[in-house]
């Protein structure tokens, strides 16, 4: 395995092959597998362009063979910042063949981010968009190049305007035989979407990627009559290979790349193509769903819509299937690895509120105290997981994977979950997606989920602001339905008074009721379309802070922020001003006139192309952890390992 990585105990991946898990897949040879399986079918749709499973093998052979007489070696390592285009498929798959390792990342990451990731892996290639929505990312390269040796090849879409760049559409040659990779070694790099620090590398092995999009997309029931809509930026693990692009095209399917997840080119997309699933998180959900009231659209092909990377509230999930006539299927995962999701056959209520069993019987799944201690099923705790396809460690960070792993290989994960008796996840939140009152540790994702059954109330996040007294007491920021359907309808804005009322009538414990609520336009939204709490945060500290949340175009001299560093307030617009404590929500405000506009997106603004441009990772990856606190200060437990 490539050096700075952890490898499986010898044991534990002899017995992953013994058991037909790990089968020796090279990701690099399955565009010629699949060519010969589904010959002409469609395998990528961009726009009008239609690419066959052959033709697609055949640009996949001949990028391959260019990248080698451009001086590629099996082993380099070459960042990826491409959008949602077939190029993307056609050149993560030509580096596999060639033995390269891509590191996947967001179209929205500048300077700071491109340097990072291109130092931390040894980049000696970074092939990128050219000219992408008003930024030129290959002066960026040329920038990043000039102070990093290594790396000594930039590839670029389109005019490169340099002699040091080359065209992306000049890395064609005639095919060469190429030598199989090792399948237990890494293929690709996908990145942590932490929120404390510039994003860690995560190895994805041959062995372990091809378990995963093999595994899911027969848990999916993929077939050739599939077609899969690529919403979500295609460098998620989420969009990848959960079953996405990967598993499609493993099962013959159609995959069509969106240039955007909003409603109006996805349902277009939908119609057009007639497809059948697609995957994304609950923000853009949420807005789809309020745009199908006004959308003709025909998306009687849907069969599934997958939701994920985020806690999806039952509220929400009970508007998928009768608004959008499609069958929803929860889904909780990161690029790490773990998944769960719910089933076909799994009942309603199972699937409103749980997100489903581990997708491989060799998941090892425990819920443990600040001790360390297993708790039984229904005791919430933090979540530990090992299995074929969870990484044992980042690459190139020892210290942090002494804290993130277990001395026996449990990845601690950050998330605070429970398990039910038969076993099914139930995701409450993150460790430090809490509010301490008092003493009293509040999971944050519990009092939304109780706010937005409030009439008139279309999103809600909760976050600490600091007291004297308590500590931390609980700050609301609430949408109005009113203002996020822009249709005059639903209730007034509840004031404070009345907001504990109706949580206090649903049972919430006076200690959990929020002591301050403000009304806003919109949430703030990191670029994986997640809310951004460290925004929220500042802004319930600091009432002087803007509360537009409007998204700035992003410069060389100002670069956007990533998930793992999103800024905790941008000048620009003027405040609205937060609610006094126990007192009713102040007005929303206009911005200043004039004011330059901050550059944390909303969950409007995301769905015009900021999400796109971010990455969700994969985790996106899916879930996005971060490094879990050393332990907790409630009483925390979880059910037996499966």
């Amino acid at each position: 395995m490539l050096e700075g990585c952890t490898p499986w105990p010898a044991g534990t991946a002899e017995r992953y092959r013994r058991e037909g898990l790990w089968d020796g897949t090279d990701l690099g040879s399955l565009p010629r597998v699949w060519a010969g399986r589904y010959g002409d079918a469609t395998a990528l749709v961009a726009g009008e362009e239609r690419v066959s499973y052959a033709e697609f093998a055949d640009r996949v052979d001949r990028r391959a063979a260019g990248f080698v007489r451009q001086g590629v070696l099996p082993g380099d390592r070459l960042v990826l910042q491409l959008p949602n285009v077939p190029e993307f498929v056609e050149v993560a798959f030509a580096l596999f063949r060639a033995g390269a390792k891509p590191v996947f990342s967001l179209t929205s990451h500048r300077a700071n981010e491109i340097r990072h990731l291109c130092a931390l892996s040894g980049a000696s290639g970074y092939i990128v968009p050219g000219v992408f929505r008003g930024f030129d990312h290959t002066a960026l390269a040329l920038e990043t190049a000039a102070g990093l040796p290594a790396l000594r090849r930039i590839f670029a879409q389109g005019e490169t305007g340099s002699p040091a760049v080359v065209p992306l559409e000049a890395v064609d040659a005639e095919p060469v035989e190429l030598p199989p990779n090792d399948p237990s070694d890494v293929a690709f790099f996908l990145l942590s979407g932490g929120t404390t620090a510039l994003p860690k590398l995560i190895p994805r092995t041959h062995d372990d990627y091809a378990y995963q999009t093999r595994t899911v997309a027969a848990l999916a029931g993929l077939t050739t009559e599939d077609v899969y809509l690529a919403a979500l930026p295609v460098e998620f693990n989420f969009t990848w290979g959960c079953p996405g692009v990967v598993g499609t095209l493993s099962a013959g399917g159609t995959v069509v790349l969106a240039p955007d997840p909003t409603a109006d080119d996805c349902f277009r997309l939908i119609e057009r193509e007639r497809v059948t699933l697609t995957s994304v998180v609950p923000t853009v959900a949420r807005l789809w769903l309020d745009e199908r009231e006004w959308s003709d659209a025909d998306l009687s092909s849907l069969k599934v819509l997958q939701i994920g990377g985020a806690r999806l509230e039952p509220e929400l999930a009970a508007r998928v299937g009768p608004e959008l006539g499609c069958r929803l299927q929860q889904v909780f995962g990161m690029a790490e690895g773990l998944l769960t999701m719910s089933r076909p056959d799994d009942t309603p209520d199972s699937v409103l509120h749980t997100q489903g069993w581990p997708v491989s019987p060799a998941d090892e799944l425990k819920i443990v105290d600040e001790r360390g201690a297993e708790v039984p099923p229904g005791v919430t705790g933090e979540l530990l997981t090992r299995g074929p396809y969870t990484l044992r460690g980042y690459y190139r960070a020892p210290e942090h994977n002494a804290r993130a792993f277990t001395e026996d290989g449990f990845y601690r994960t950050g998330d605070l979950a429970s398990l039910t008796e038969d076993g099914r996840l139930v995701v409450q939140g993150r460790l430090k997606d809490v509010v301490i009152r008092g003493g009293d540790k509040i999971a944050a994702g519990e009092v939304e989920a109780h706010l937005l059954t409030v009439p008139g109330i279309a999103a809600a996040a909760v976050v600490p602001v600091p007291d004297e007294f308590l500590g931390e007491r609980i700050y609301a920021f609430l949408v109005a339905r009113a203002d996020r359907e822009e249709t005059g309808a639903g209730a007034e804005r509840p004031a404070l008074p009345e907001l504990k009322a109706a949580l206090h009538a649903r049972g919430l414990a006076d200690y959990k009721l929020p002591d301050r609520a403000e009304f806003v336009p919109d949430l703030p939204l990191t670029p994986l379309g997640k809310i951004d709490k460290k925004v929220l945060a500042a802004a319930a500290a600091d009432p002087a802070l803007p509360r537009g949340w409007k998204p700035a175009e992003p410069s060389a001299e100002q670069p956007t922020a990533t998930p793992s560093e999103q800024p905790t307030g941008s000048p620009g617009t003027a405040p609205s001003g937060a609610a006094p404590a126990d007192a009713p929500p102040a007005p929303d405000a206009a911005p200043a006139p004039g004011a330059p506009a901050p550059s944390t997106p909303s969950a409007s603004s995301v769905l015009s192309g900021s999400l796109h441009s971010a990455q969700s990772s994969p985790s996106p990856s899916l879930s996005a952890p971060s490094t879990p606190l050393p332990s907790l200060s409630v009483s925390v437990s979880s059910s037996p390992k499966r």
